[in-house]
């Protein structure tokens, strides 16, 4: 009988891998390999080939693969993956989703199913006509869709006859009244769609790479499993993956009460442990600025990580993620950072990815690109591109994994104070001289300042997690300023300890756990919590608890 699985976490940053003894619930092996954006199937491969040597069991006793990704979460905050066009169908108040267009139009049905108005088809027609070179996918909603779908199955076949692109219907992924949540919960597959797509190719090709033939599931936002066949075309679901493993190794822990703290790379992802178990949020999945119908843990995302992007512009105003670059220190192929890094426009170089230096000669920016790596400053001076045109460009050169960028981040800041020493720790250092000389600081003391400005955001994203937890709302603008205002100060504490997961979590949870009253404890395997979680999951030892 197999009584062996393994856990694998894809994170922006690092891609963690677990063995799992089900019988005892030992973890018997881990790996830890960078996450290779561009193809994911080389970070994935590494790490199951290193795991695969190091714990000596035969592949024939493993009895499952389960994943977890923060992919998709790091995409919301980042504001990438598929663009996305959704029409509203219906009377309803207009509202803005963070999604390339929002359409609305007339038409829908009543409570009953009655139909309420007539569907806008010329409308529909005469928008997707002009805007089917500026989106990937589609999602609809339509008014009462849950009883009546058929506006909604309309436009569908009116897309797929005029721009054979995915759709996705509000009706097949939610059951729900709430037109905004129902429409981001629709926008959210289209959204994150061909990210998932890459995701299972890239697992598919190292499971065949190491000879690895068992059931491959991938964890969804409230801690069940999906297989990684329907993961795509349920991409939404994922969207809360990575913090769902998050709870769930919290939950392993055997305490009553906790806060699971992942300091990721890109994000720092939140959850609660109540009574022993993960809980599950009635109120659907809110991941950044999407709101939706999604079942997932009771969990909160920032988007602050060790891989944040720090941003310095000419007034001396410091900036802080939520996008994320390589760091300084861990830039290989790029060149030194003494001869581009500056504010604002020169504030990241950007690298384009060898097998893409032959294509596509007639884009300016990747041409531009092709005799080397460049910051956006010196992309503007190659071509005359600027302004929004050079950003979405960018942007889209980013979503699609055709280049890297690198800039100043707080893991940088760690190798300036030497608190870490994982790079190139000379580079790190031109980064701090270069952007701390535009405050007048020297390296040492802007590190501190951007491991500060961390630690706040964190602290911040903590607070407000529990404000909105027991109270509905958020106050992260008044969070936030908190400390700035000239009469009043408030200062928080918690009542309950933290749990810390993730490589970057030792580096910054302690100074928040003291400055908040509390304590936190980095449990055995903490660095690949995920991943652990992920393998409980998937073996079902553990069960979560729904919120009421």
């Amino acid at each position: 009988m197999s009584k062996y699985i393994i856990g694998i976490d894809t994170g922006g940053t690092y891609t963690d891998a677990v063995l799992l003894d089900i019988v005892n619930k030992n973890v018997l092996a881990t790996a830890k390999e960078p996450t290779t954006h561009h193809r994911l199937s080389l970070s994935t491969g590494k790490a199951l080939k290193s795991l695969l040597q190091h714990s000596g069991v035969n592949k024939s006793d493993i009895s499952r693969l389960a994943l977890s990704t923060t992919l998709a979460t790091n995409a919301v905050i980042e504001q990438k993956g598929a663009r996305v066009a959704a029409f509203v169908i219906g009377y309803v108040k207009h509202f803005k989703l963070p999604i390339t267009a929002t359409i609305f139009v007339k038409g829908g049905h009543t409570i009953s199913g009655q139909e309420e108005e007539t569907l806008d088809i010329d409308n529909i027609v005469d928008t997707i006509q002009g805007i089917r070179n500026e989106v990937d996918a589609y999602a609809v909603c339509s008014a009462m869709s849950m009883t009546n779908p058929s506006h909604e199955l309309v436009t569908e076949k009116a897309i797929s006859m005029l721009d054979p692109k995915p759709v996705f219907c509000s009706h097949t992924v939610s059951q729900h009244t709430g037109m905004r949540e129902r429409a981001a919960t629709a926008a959210l597959h289209a959204k994150l769609m061909p990210l998932m797509e890459d995701f299972v190719a890239g697992v598919q090709e190292a499971m065949i790479a190491n000879e690895l033939d068992c059931p491959v599931v991938l964890i969804t936002g409230n801690g069940s499993q999906v297989s990684i066949t329907d993961a795509a075309e349920q991409a939404g679901i994922t969207v809360a993956s990575g913090p769902a493993c998050t709870a769930g190794f919290g939950a392993a822990q055997n305490v009553d009460h906790a806060l699971v703290v992942d300091v990721g790379g890109t994000t720092t992802d939140i959850a609660m442990v109540e009574n022993g178990k993960m809980l599950i949020s009635a109120d659907g999945c809110k991941v950044g600025e999407w709101q939706t119908h999604m079942e997932a843990v009771d969990m909160f995302t920032g988007g602050i990580g060790g891989d944040s992007h720090v941003i310095v512009d000419t007034k001396g105003k410091i900036s802080l993620g939520p996008s994320r670059v390589i760091p300084l220190a861990m830039a290989a192929g790029f060149p030194g950072c003494k001869n581009w890094l500056g504010p604002d426009l020169k504030s990241k170089c950007i690298m384009l990815l060898p097998e893409f230096e032959d294509n596509q000669k007639d884009d300016p920016i990747i041409y531009a690109l092709g005799a080397g790596p460049a910051t956006a400053a010196s992309i503007q001076e190659r071509t005359g591109f600027s302004g929004i045109p050079l950003n979405k460009r960018l942007e889209q050169l980013s979503r699609n994994q055709i280049i890297l960028e690198t800039g100043f981040t707080p893991t940088d800041a760690l190798h300036v104070l030497g608190k870490i020493d994982i790079g190139v720790k000379s580079e790190a250092k031109d980064g701090a001289e270069i952007l701390g000389a535009l405050l007048n600081m020297d390296a040492k003391s802007f590190s501190k300042k951007i491991i500060s400005m961390t630690e706040d955001r964190i602290e911040n994203l903590l607070i407000d997690y529990i404000i909105h937890r027991y109270w509905g709302k958020s106050l992260t603008s008044f969070i936030s300023t908190r400390n700035d205002h000239p009469v009043l100060g408030v200062k928080f504490s918690m009542k309950i300890p933290f749990i810390g997961i993730g490589a970057a979590a030792r580096y910054f949870l302690p100074r928040v756990a003291k400055r908040l009253g509390t304590t936190v404890d980095f449990p055995e395997f903490c660095e690949v919590g995920n991943g652990v979680g992920a393998a409980l999951l998937g073996s079902n030892i553990l069960q979560p608890s729904q919120d009421q």
